[in-house]
Formats: structure tokens, sequence, C-alpha cells
């Protein structure tokens, strides 16, 4: 089991099970952390929100000009924004700028890091490009109001993006290996990759919605093949087959849905609603069971790397909790559910220990 910081510390990262903290936050503790275990430090990435893409069309000269000086926003505070609302999330729904939980994505087979950088865009830094390249920006007239941004498992070359109406799907194109747009689906390349790679991204798909649906929460099978989505703002969640473009929902209750996680070996999928019920679901048969929880809505969740335990935090407590199944999926009839209670600061922290255990 691994040791928790002391009070007042402030943890700057998790590493091989270890919590490791420093008695203030330094850029020269966390090199020497990554540095000695990872062998490489990850070089900050500045970007503009909602900057001009490199195709769009600057402004008409007959339109009236504004002056106005845009921030330069470092990843640092978008990803401590991120885990500041993951942790201490808004109990009330309809403030759905609070309610921002996918973010910031690692590519699951390099050191390439897809996030949301603005409301309608989405930024994407290979770290393994030489020369500090420039990251990519990704942007679209149907991505709006972006909530969510999800590597697909087993290519690692797509990314979803969830926003307003739907999922945009973008695809890696090299000569060679040209991405398949589907039929309809207008698209632009964005960004080169490396010089002489002749690499970008393209929108190939668009999985459309309902119009006023804000999708909010990702969460793809481990083999690639469906994708998972539900709204904040809606009380049933989708499974789509991506290669089809065809959705099917799924609605249990009447409460909007804060969180959905499949398990690794995607037998169950978790769902969880705003009124403090979640559901897991057996996914040969789509069979559920229904949790209840007097400790608010589940705020984080995740699994360990064989799909048997699911460890949940909850936005109005301080106590995880944790689920075993005691048998092989896709059984739902035999687990047990147990609370463990926390450091408040650590809760989130234990749900990433969990997937590395």
């Amino acid at each position: 089991m691994p040791s928790f910081p002391p009070p007042g510390a402030v943890t700057i990262c998790e590493i091989n099970r270890d919590l490791v903290a420093a008695d203030a936050l330094s850029d020269d503790r966390a090199k020497e952390a990554y540095g000695g275990v990872l062998g490489m430090v990850f070089s900050p990435i500045p970007f503009q929100p909602d900057a001009l893409a490199p195709n769009q069309e600057p402004r008409a000269s007959d339109e009236p000009e504004t002056t106005e000086i845009v921030p330069e926003t470092s990843l640092a505070s978008t990803i401590i924004k991120s885990f500041k609302q993951m942790i201490f999330p808004s109990s009330d729904p309809s403030l759905l700028e609070e309610f921002d939980t996918q973010k910031v994505s690692w590519n699951p087979h390099k050191h390439c890091l897809a996030f949301v950088s603005g409301k309608n865009q989405v930024t994407v830094h290979d770290f393994e490009e030489p020369d500090n390249k420039e990251s990519c920006i990704l942007t679209s007239d149907h991505q709006k109001d972006i909530k969510a941004v999800e590597w697909r498992p087993n290519s690692g070359k797509m990314i979803a993006v969830g926003c307003k109406g739907g999922i945009c799907l973008w695809s890696a194109s090299y000569p060679g290996n040209v991405a398949s747009v589907k039929s309809g689906v207008t698209s632009s390349p964005f960004g080169a990759f490396s010089r002489g790679s002749g690499g970008q991204w393209i929108l190939v798909d668009i999985l459309y919605g309902s119009s006023a649906e804000l999708v909010s929460t990702l969460s793809w099978k481990p083999d690639g093949r469906y994708l998972a989505s539900a709204s904040c703002n809606s009380p049933s969640f989708t499974i789509w087959d991506v290669s089809q473009g065809l959705g099917t929902p799924i609605r249990r209750g009447l409460s909007s849905i804060s969180l959905i996680r499949w398990s690794p070996s995607g037998d169950y999928l978790l769902t969880s609603k705003f009124d403090g019920t979640f559901h897991l679901w057996e996914t040969n048969t789509w069979t559920s069971e229904p949790w209840s929880s007097s400790n608010g809505y589940v705020s984080g969740a995740n699994w360990d790397p064989e799909g048997r335990t699911a460890l949940l935090s909850f936005s109005n407590s301080t106590t995880l909790g944790s689920i075993h199944f005691s048998s092989k999926p896709p059984s739902l009839g035999m687990h047990s559910f147990t609370h463990m209670a926390t450091s408040f600061l650590c809760k989130n922290m234990l749900l990433h220990l969990l997937s590395d255990s």
C-alpha cells in the first residue's frame, strides 16, 4: 500500500504506485522526479486558447476590428484546473462549465498528448517529434463546446472529441496510409507532423446525437470497436459502432449521466448519474444492476487491470467505494461494495494508483 503525503505537502505525481510530494510546487522537483524514473522530462506546451487555425480565413477587412489581449495559457494550468474540477465538482449539474472531467488524454502507445485548449479546439502535441515541433490544432465548424477528448486505444491514431451535438472523430493520415473519410463529411487537413512525413490530422467522421446534447464523457471499449458516450444533460448513454457510424441509446432512470467507464476486459461498463445512482452493466446481454450512494454522485472511477475491481470517489464525501466481483463475467450476482476513508486530496490520486497496481 503506498504511503500518503504529509499534511500540507504538494503532490507532484504518482510513479510506480508512490506519491511524489514536495513542500512546494517546483519545476526542479518535478524534473528530478520524472527524469530519474522515466529518463526524460516533458517540455511545457504554450498555446493560445481558440487560436486562429492555419487554414481559417482571416477577418474581412471591412469588419470592425477589436483589440483583445489573449493571455498565453500553460498546459500545467489546464491540467491543474481539470483536476480541481474532478476533485471539487459542482453539486449543481446545470453549471456545465464546472463539470469538465476529460480534457486531457495521453496516447496509449507513445508520448503524445491531446488536450482541450479552447472552447472549440483540441491541441495535439507529440513529445517524440524532433526539434520540439509546434503542436497541431484541430478545429471544425462541427466541433463546438468541447467537453471531452479520448484516444482510441487499439491504434493510437484516432481521437474522439465530445462536443455539442455529437462526437468528432479525427485520424492521423499519412502518404501511403491515407485516412478514410466518411461519405458526406467535409474535412480539411490540419497541421503537419514531422518534416518529410507528410502526415496530417483529418476529420474522418461525425457521430451525430441530439442537437441539444452536450457530450461530456467518453469511454472506448479496450478493443477500440465500440465507443460509449453520454451527456451531462441527458439521462441516456449511447454505444457507438464506430466502423458503421451507428449508435444505440440505452436509458435507465431520469437523471443525467456524470461519468462512464469501460472495464479493461470489456465485460463491464460503469455509468453514474447526478442523482447519486450508478449502474454496472454486463456488456454481453446489456443487463445491469443499480447501486445508490448517499454521498453524492460518482465523481471519479477506475478499474484494476483485470477488470475485477472498481474504485469510486464521490462528490460529497472523502470516502472511496470499492466494488469487487467475486465471480467471473458476465455475472453481476456476486460482488461486494466496501468503503475506505482517505484524505480528500488523495482520493483521485488513488484512482490512478489502482490502474497501475
